[in-house]
């Protein structure tokens, strides 16, 4: 995945769990790995049934053989 992208990500990933400044920094000026780690410290405070932790299955054809 392309930096850029998965930067992005993570800054949708942050908002979603109204988080919009880490300090007196905006999102956007945050590095990657700035990012990553403060994803990583959200996603350990979530319960694995909230809305953006939950698993959601996708339909998909069932392949013939």
């Amino acid at each position: 995945m392309e930096m850029t992208q998965r930067r992005n990500e993570l800054i949708n990933k942050l908002i979603v769990h109204n988080v919009y400044k880490i300090g007196e920094r905006q999102l956007f000026e945050l590095s990657l790995e700035e990012l990553e780690e403060e994803f990583r410290s959200i996603k350990k405070e979530c319960h694995p049934h909230t809305e953006s932790g939950s698993i959601h299955w996708v339909n998909v054809a069932k392949a013939t053989f």
